[in-house]
């Protein structure tokens, strides 16, 4: 039987030996005989400083994102067919319910559904560029507001009545609304994304102050992943549960079409606050400043369109991405030219 000598002092240095070679940058000397507890606030120090980097790469990483995204479309295309399965089961008195729900008259609706869980994936790449790009974060706000759009546009094609009294007809014409907001606020993301492609393309390096902004901006997002998702599943899960006690009572179309993205896009709105006041801790530029304040006025407009219907809300939501676009091509100009200071 060996006997191991207590007085031998044993070198974890070396990078085949010690297990959390990777995680210090300092050797770490010690004998058996020595108390564990200096070892434990190695290791304590060890996590306390990973732990971001660790979250990040668990809930925001490109391998994360990859298996999200198989996720999600996964759910989404069985949820087509699902949805698709009730309203013919229901066309065919196969079963009954006691409300008459516009997305179960028609099998058009069913795209209603997907587009849905597609919207989910749409929320989790905007956290995802939130610490890549502020840009792309604001574009994919952008987005999703307009997908919302197309998901309603399915619904209101199941309903549509098509009569030479088209623009008497309050569905007709707010689909008509729609329809033409859509095709505006997809050409307005496109000009946005140029603009934002051309200041990506002036920044080669990332110095030392962005470095730390980027890193406030990816402890944002590792809160938001699991916000978002509770808010989702506790929306979802009320509103099932509300609808299952009373099916008479389904709620109306607009309600169910506002489901959970106005909290979302309230939640947004803090969000956009904290990096504007974060941000002035490493600029002080007017046109930086102007930049990311506009951006919050423009989020605070898509919020305001959920508390309105029809015309107005469409509006609102077109002038919120115009002024976002406004502000980004002004600040680019600004980017562009130098001014003298005194």
């Amino acid at each position: 039987m060996l006997i191991p000598d207590l007085n031998r002092r044993i070198d974890f240095s070396n990078k085949g030996i010690c297990p959390i070679h990777k995680l210090c940058r300092f050797k770490t000397v010690f004998s058996p005989t020595q108390s564990l507890k200096q070892l434990d606030n190695y290791v304590l120090m060890i996590n306390r400083k990973n732990i971001l980097p660790l979250l990040n790469d668990k809930l925001l990483s490109e391998e994360t994102r990859e298996r999200a995204e198989k996720i999600i479309l996964t759910i989404a295309l069985l949820s087509f067919f699902i949805h698709l399965g009730i309203i013919y089961l229901l066309k065919f008195n196969f079963i009954e319910l006691s409300t008459n729900s516009e997305l179960l008259e028609n099998p058009i609706s069913a795209v209603y559904t997907p587009f849905s869980f597609i919207l989910i994936y749409e929320v989790y790449l905007l956290i995802y560029y939130l610490p890549k790009s502020f840009t792309t974060y604001i574009t994919k706000q952008y987005e999703i507001i307009t997908l919302i759009i197309i998901r309603k546009l399915f619904k209101d094609l199941s309903s549509l009545e098509l009569s030479s009294n088209w623009f008497e007809i309050k569905g007709d014409l707010q689909f008509t609304y729609d329809i033409v907001a859509s095709v505006l606020l997809f050409y307005l993301i496109f000009l946005f994304l140029k603009q934002g492609k051309r200041k990506i393309d002036t920044e080669e390096g990332m110095n030392p102050v962005i470095e730390g902004f980027v890193k406030k901006k990816k402890l944002i997002a590792v809160i938001l992943v699991p916000l978002f998702f509770f808010m989702a599943l506790y929306t979802s899960i009320n509103w099932f549960t509300g609808n299952s006690l009373s099916p008479s009572e389904l709620k109306p179309f607009q309600s169910i079409n506002n489901l959970f993205f106005d909290e979302f896009f309230t939640i947004l709105i803090l969000v956009d606050v904290v990096l504007l006041l974060i941000s002035f801790f490493y600029t002080n530029k007017f046109h930086k400043i102007i930049r990311n304040s506009g951006f919050v006025i423009s989020t605070i407009l898509i919020r305001m369109s959920f508390g309105v219907s029809g015309i107005i809300s469409t509006i609102l939501i077109v002038v919120a991405v115009l002024f976002g676009l406004a502000i980004l091509t002004i600040h680019n100009n600004y980017e562009k030219n130098t001014f003298p200071t005194e």
